[in-house]
């Protein structure tokens, strides 16, 4: 070795590190490669991204392998510099000190920091290319790194480790897959982001979140005049209206509305028809989950259902509609009289219903309004006053700026809500 000329040993010597920069480089690539990404492109095909993912799935080889190379490589380039020190110094005392510190600035410069930079800023497009090299090294070394392995596993019992987690895929939470989803706003459509990010809240929301408060819900009264329940048919713009005497606590069932328009004008139409065509009536405990109600609904064949509490009081009503919008985002059209759409005016305030429900202000005004207690802005300012607030009241919630416009009996009718600064 010490007859070759410097210049044929300097040119091995920059062989060697950049062999041993390729295989620093690798590991930083493999590990570093979006497994999910790879996956994709297996499945379309791509062979690179197959060979990637077939050596990920034995990662102690794999790492056998390129740690293999990569200490096989630098070893040589030291002992090469140990060489070119001696023949550029002689025996002098300080040449293997200036030889060690040449190696050891050359190693990390283009050994190691260069290509893992390179490799973990494009691991994605990388790791496919490096597999194509990597797969037929791990067949040719593998008795080699198989009989390395054999200690590796020894050491690791006697530390009480097991390798076998290795191979196993990382699982993510829900946790971490909706921050996954989160951080991923810029990769998809912002309304494909939105229904994403809202299922992963719907396990956490119940029925009492989303259903129509009893005050809100229309009911058809059998004990009104029956030229009032005919009017009542033939206006109605619910498809589907529960069917009672005097009051919801008096429920006999749902009534198909639609099913009836062809004999609200037969003389023949009385009570007794109506009664025919009722369906029963489907009550869901407080509480539940939406989603699992969503599960329900499916089961059951159902649309619509009642929410009570513990002892059997109805507190709402929930449709099918009603849990999809919670993640669709709003798809009916308003129906006429029942209030303009909800937005903020050019003067930066919103007049809404006290029967709002907060999560839908909160969700379409961008505000944030508790949402652990009462279920609707009308709730949120009377647990506030403990009281009926009057007319022309203003109060701050959550530190939103809101004016009672108008109340009536025990509720708030109206409220202006104020825009606040971030919102």
């Amino acid at each position: 070795m010490a007859d070759l000329p410097i210049s044929a040993m300097l040119g091995a010597l920059l062989v060697l590190l950049i062999l041993s920069g390729i295989f620093s480089g690798s590991e930083t690539a493999m590990m570093a490669a979006n497994r999910y990404r790879l996956r994709y492109a297996a499945q379309n095909g791509h062979r690179g991204a197959k060979l990637a993912l077939t050596l990920l799935g034995q990662t102690d080889k794999l790492l056998g392998l390129i740690l293999l190379g990569n200490t096989l490589f630098n070893a040589a380039a030291a002992t090469l510099t140990g060489y070119i020190a001696l023949a550029l110094f002689g025996e002098s005392k300080y040449a293997l000190e200036i030889g060690t510190l040449c190696i050891t600035f050359a190693l990390l410069v283009v050994a190691e920091i260069s290509p893992k930079v390179i490799c973990a800023a494009h691991a994605d497009s990388l790791a496919p290319i490096l597999s194509y090299m990597l797969n037929p090294l791990l067949r040719l070394a593998y008795p080699l790194i198989w009989f390395v392995n054999l200690f590796v596993t020894a050491l690791l019992k006697v530390l009480h480790l097991s390798p076998g987690s290795l191979h196993e895929e990382a699982k993510l939470s829900p946790e971490e897959l909706r921050s996954l989803v989160l951080e991923s706003a810029h990769l998809m459509p912002k309304k494909h982001h939105a229904i994403l990010s809202s299922l992963f809240e719907l396990n956490e929301i119940t029925v009492e979140d989303v259903m129509t408060p009893r005050g809100n819900i229309e009911i058809l009264d059998l004990e009104q005049q029956w030229e009032e329940v005919l009017t009542q048919l033939a206006t109605s713009h619910h498809s589907r209206l529960p069917v009672c005497r005097e009051s919801l606590d008096q429920l006999i069932g749902i009534l198909p509305v639609r099913r009836l328009l062809t004999n609200l004008g037969d003389p023949d139409f009385d009570e007794a028809a109506l009664l025919l065509q009722l369906q029963p009536p489907y009550y869901i405990p407080a509480g539940t989950p939406a989603f699992s109600q969503l599960a329900f609904f499916q089961e059951t064949r159902q649309r619509i259902g009642f929410v009570v509490d513990e002892y059997g009081e109805i507190l709402g009503l929930l449709t099918l509609e009603d849990i999809i919008e919670e993640f669709v985002g709003d798809f009916t059209t308003s129906l006429p009289g029942l209030g303009h759409e909800l937005g903020w005016s050019a003067a930066g305030d919103a007049i809404v219903e006290g029967s709002r429900a907060l999560r839908s202000l909160n969700r379409i005004l961008g505000l944030d309004f508790p949402t652990d207690g009462p279920k609707t802005l009308n709730g949120l300012i009377l647990e506030h006053f403990q009281d009926i607030p009057e007319s022309g009241t203003s109060i701050k919630l959550a530190g939103i700026a809101v004016e009672i416009l108008q109340t009536q009996d025990r509720s708030v009718v109206t409220v202006r809500i104020f825009r606040p600064p971030a919102a």
